[in-house]
């Protein structure tokens, strides 16, 4: 499975099995280098090609399924809409877990622009994690988001920490969109991914956690790979009681771009 994922060259490449707790199948995912335990777009693509191609029974407007994994289980809403498309949602399969704070200057650094470019007055470049962990850095403007780039060196003394080094920065957005993001992991060979629902899921679940609300349910817009010329839309929401965030989930719309097989010989 890693040298197949290896050949396509893709983000993420998703293997799916029989399922072996009860439910819908048992999905592996991949990196061109490693296994992931969670990730959001290979699951909600997914999702749609086990649905479009008909091998899900009973495939009616609305659909449940859950996908067994290495962090958990991921239940996905599958529902069909104009088209060729559906639309999925999934929910992420583990509690929130904030990890270390970053200073300001350190991110700046890594991130190739100056401290006065990070926006810290809702919280500190974090790790987050609902699945998958990524450090989170909030930036003020979109000049500065299109400007991010990432400093290799300093990226490697953030990994030589202990830090998963995936990053994902964002500015607040007063258009079309709530947020518009990026998400960079060059040293696990995705210079940058043009969607990436674990990150956004994680970037909700901290927004969710640091909002003063102590109860409610929370959604955003999301803009995602405008800057590299391969535009996503996705929709996060969260649910948060007594002061916990207590769930987050990642939907967007699906529709098939490629298709093959392999030949073993």
């Amino acid at each position: 499975m890693q040298l197949i994922a290896r050949e396509f060259n893709f983000s993420e490449s998703t293997f799916v099995f029989p399922a072996e707790q009860g439910h819908t199948r048992k999905v592996r995912i991949f990196t061109r280098q490693q296994e992931l335990p969670f990730a959001g777009h290979p699951n909600i693509g997914t999702a749609f090609v086990l649905a479009s191609s008909g091998a899900l029974d009973d495939i009616g407007p609305e659909t449940q399924i859950t996908f067994e994994e290495k962090a958990g289980l991921v239940p996905i809403t599958i529902r069909k809409v104009a088209g060729n498309q559906m639309w999925c949602e999934l929910k992420a399969p583990e509690p929130l877990f904030l990890g270390k704070m970053q200073s300001v200057e350190r991110m700046a650094t890594i991130l190739s622009l100056a401290p006065v470019d990070i926006e810290s007055s809702t919280h500190l470049p974090q790790q987050a994690s609902v699945g998958l962990p990524f450090v989170i850095t909030e930036l003020k403007t979109r000049v500065a988001l299109e400007k991010a780039a990432v400093n290799l060196g300093a990226l490697r003394d953030l990994a030589a920490d202990g830090i998963r080094p995936s990053l994902y920065v964002y500015t607040r957005s007063n258009d079309a969109f709530d947020i518009r993001g990026r998400m960079f992991a060059p040293l696990g060979g995705t210079i940058e991914d043009p969607a990436t629902g674990s990150a956004n899921c994680a970037l909700a679940g901290l927004l969710t956690h640091y909002h003063p609300a102590a109860d409610g349910h929370f959604s955003w817009r999301i803009a995602q790979g405008v800057e590299m010329k391969r535009p996503s839309i996705l929709d996060a929401r969260t649910q948060k009681q007594g002061g916990t965030v207590t769930g987050v989930w990642m939907a967007g719309n699906c529709v098939m771009v490629s298709e093959g097989q392999i030949e073993v010989g």
